[in-house]
Formats: structure tokens, sequence, C-alpha cells
């Protein structure tokens, strides 16, 4: 919400949108640019081509690393980089040019996987709000994403809830990477 307040205060016309886009709204709508925030479904390829670059994702991993779904909570688990990217949507999942980046440390004694998400989401909406301009005005040089990286489903993250309910959100981060370790879940 404080991205949308933030476009609408500063007199977008902003337009939000949370089922599964198809092409016919997209076409009933005619955006200048999509953008894709905590969107949990996949952007088909037909809107992609219609949108042809102009469709950025924000999200809450240092891509190539972490691509899918609960980036954060694996960024951990696989002790991977951690961060946030701005980056065009293609055809791929989280595959897309990348327009900005932002690395995050984080003290695993003390944040949890609530605190970490927050903070992060905190970095991207500002990383995008400093930068709207530059990229709504196509002003951003996008470079390919580099490495192999990783992906997840949101599947994987069945097994660690069943085993440790709720308070995987709670728990600071060492302990709970102990946990899973302690149970073969990691």
């Amino acid at each position: 919400m404080p991205l949308i307040e933030w476009l609408d205060d500063n007199a977008e016309d902003v337009t939000v949108y949370s089922e599964k886009l198809d092409l016919l709204y997209i076409k009933s709508l005619s955006p200048e640019i999509v953008v894709s925030y905590n969107y949990r479904y996949i952007i088909k390829e037909d809107i992609v081509s219609l949108m042809d670059g102009r469709i950025i994702n924000l999200h809450i991993s240092l891509l190539p690393w972490n691509r899918g779904a609960d980036p954060n909570l694996w960024s951990f688990i696989e002790d991977s980089p951690k961060g946030v990217t701005i980056h065009y949507v293609d055809k791929g999942i989280d595959t897309g040019n990348i327009l900005l980046q932002e690395a995050a440390d984080f003290d695993e004694n003390i944040e949890t996987l609530r605190s970490s998400y927050k903070i992060l989401h905190e970095k991207i909406q500002l990383l995008f709000i400093n930068n709207w301009d530059k990229i709504k005005n196509l002003q951003i040089i996008p470079r390919a994403q580099s490495g192999h990286g990783s992906f997840h489903y949101s599947n994987e993250l069945v097994k660690i809830k069943e085993a440790l309910g709720e308070q995987i959100w709670s728990l600071p981060i060492r302990e709970l990477k102990q946990k899973l370790a302690d149970m073969h879940l990691r």
C-alpha cells in the first residue's frame, strides 16, 4: 500500500489488480507500464509480448538468486546473497534484465523472517521511489542477469511450515536454521 499511496500522491494514474491478469483486461487498460509487486501469479507470455518490455517486477532477492517463491526464506536457508531487485519481466520467472539492485545484510542472531521481510520491502520500496522517474522514462540501462542463481516453487515451503508452524516467522534466523538442520530440512 505505501507504494500505491506514493504513486497516487505523485499524480500517477494507478490501477491496482491482484487477480490473475488476462490479455483482454490489459488491452482494456492500455497501461504505459505494469508494476508487479507481491503478485502471486506468473504473467503470461501473451501479456509480456503485448507490453513489449513495459512490465517491471519488484523482487525481494538479489537475482539471479532465489527466483520464484519465498526468496527471503531461501536466502537464509541456502546462505545465498540477500537484497532486492527491480527487473523487467520476460517469458521466464524472475529471469528478466535487471534495472536496479541493492544488497542487504542481516544479523541472524537478531532478525527473524518477519523482520527481515519488512526490511527488504522497505528497501525495495525506497529503491523504487528514488528511481521511479528514471524507470518510467526508460533512463536506466538494463543488464542481463549473470550466473546460475537458484529457483524455488511455493510448494517447497510446505514441509517447513508443517514442521515448525507459524514460529518460522518469529524465530531468530540463526535458531530457525539450526532447527531446520536438526530436522534435516535444510
